[in-house]
């Protein structure tokens, strides 16, 4: 069966993709048709046969889905809305504008409608907002033969046939799962609770959220993990899929926004000039203007360097050292957050564990600094002045305190934004940098006072 054209004939880059992908596969087709303008995704895809085009509006990788349903006719919307997986829809209808979903919407049977707007009501990025409710199950009474014959009618309607989930049938409280292998191998007239895995199945509460998810699939090493009520009763399944396109879409968002800028939201030769500016230009501001207190700092101070001008050989290595700890910590407390290895509750222990970290990372540097300044000095390669040993012992002493003071704050800070209920992902590392330079002057300038003061200074 074949969805109607468009009234208008195909463009020529919908001919090339007619002519060049040929025996193409899903994958490649998706690829192809994202290089392509939205008129000419939606000009192919209802020029191909209906089984195909909703594989391909089925894949997530596939952009501009909504536009393209939106532009289509109503009734060739229908017809792709209708052989899509649930979840698919919901994600897609999600995108357009109240009017245009409002119309695709009405025109979905009624049962797709209930399942829909079912998954529609939950939070982004929970167990039900990601979850499908096409999945295969039976009820207890069945035996091994009549499930068999069920999952061979059912299969092309559902997400997956590799776990079959068997029921309460008075309750329909989910009761035992049942592997596809497990199906396979029994005894056609045997019950099918002769097969099911033993044990309590394991299931996700709709408003878990998809980094548990993910944990429970992982640790339980799950191809689909059930998602049940407070009744025990199922409202769907989340696929290993599933997890990895919402994680992987979440650590895109996070690794820009690591990068000191808004999430995209779109792949990059996607978004506009002027909306890649938008994005990158506050942070890039807000970042200048606390930089800005640097230059304050070193005003602060400028008594002080016009006497020494010596120390302002090492600002540079003195500023990044700091802003590289901080960094380093940001980063790996970040992951640790989001791999569920620390919690909120566990600041003080990752606390104590920076501080001493930081002591010995700075004396590692330090002593790197110190090694440097004598060999300079004795080599003959640069004259540090008569007093070069406190010179060296300051920037050594400032490098402990720059570098634990780094490591702390860039530790703490993504607990303090979890705390604040943000996303510790904002701590980026050019925040973090910002911040430890500024302090990391002050701290220098402190130091160098302390020790010499009576001598440079």
């Amino acid at each position: 069966m074949n969805i109607n054209r468009f009234p208008l004939r195909a463009g020529h880059a919908a001919r090339a993709f007619i002519n060049n992908s040929r025996g193409a596969t899903i994958a490649e087709r998706v690829e192809a048709l994202n290089a392509l303008s939205v008129q000419d995704a939606g000009r192919v895809l209802t020029g191909m046969p209906l089984d195909y085009a909703v594989n391909i509006l089925d894949r997530p990788e596939l952009r501009n889905a909504a536009q393209i349903l939106a532009l289509i006719s109503a009734e060739d919307a229908a017809r792709l809305l209708h052989g899509m997986s649930n979840d698919r829809v919901a994600d897609v209808l999600l995108e357009l504008d109240g009017e245009t979903r409002a119309r695709l919407f009405s025109s979905l049977d009624e049962p797709v409608r209930i399942a829909i707007q079912h998954l529609m009501g939950y939070p982004p990025r929970t167990a039900g907002g990601i979850m499908t409710t096409e999945f295969v199950s039976v009820p207890d009474s069945w035996t091994v033969a009549r499930t068999l014959d069920h999952v061979r009618q059912v299969e092309r309607s559902r997400e997956t046939v590799y776990a079959i989930y068997v029921l309460d049938e008075v309750s329909h409280a989910l009761l035992h799962v049942v592997t596809l292998r497990r199906l396979i191998t029994g005894e056609p007239e045997a019950s099918i609770l002769s097969v099911a895995q033993k044990g309590a199945p394991v299931s996700a509460d709709p408003l878990m959220k998809q980094e548990d998810v993910a944990r429970l699939i992982r640790k339980h090493d799950l191809l689909a993990l059930p998602v049940t009520d407070e009744q025990g009763q199922m409202l769907g399944i989340v696929t290993v899929d599933d997890v990895i396109d919402t994680m992987i879409s979440d650590t895109t968002e996070a690794a820009q926004r690591f990068g000191g800028m808004e999430a995209l939201g779109q792949p990059y030769m996607k978004i506009s000039f002027a909306g890649m500016i938008r994005k990158r230009a506050g942070w890039l501001a807000a970042l200048f203007l606390g930089e800005m207190l640097t230059a304050s700092a070193m005003q602060h101070f400028e008594g002080e360097l016009e006497k020494a001008v010596v120390l302002t050989l090492f600002i540079p290595l003195i500023m990044s050292s700091g802003g590289n700890s901080g960094s380093q910590a940001t980063s790996l407390i970040i992951r640790a957050l989001a791999l569920g290895e620390l919690k909120l509750s566990d600041w003080w222990k990752v606390l104590l564990r920076e501080l001493p970290t930081g002591v010995v990372l700075g004396a590692i540097l330090g002593l790197v600094g110190f090694i440097r300044i004598v060999f300079w000095q004795s080599a003959g390669l640069y004259d540090y002045g008569p007093h070069w040993q406190m010179v060296a012992v300051t920037v050594f002493a400032a490098l402990i305190g720059i570098v634990t003071f780094g490591s702390i704050c860039g530790s703490m800070l993504p607990f303090v934004l979890q705390k604040l209920r943000l996303d510790p992902a904002s701590a980026s590392a050019p925040f973090v940098a910002t911040l430890v330079d500024v302090t990391g002057l002050v701290i220098y300038f402190s130091v160098a006072l302390l020790i010499l003061s009576g001598t440079l200074l």
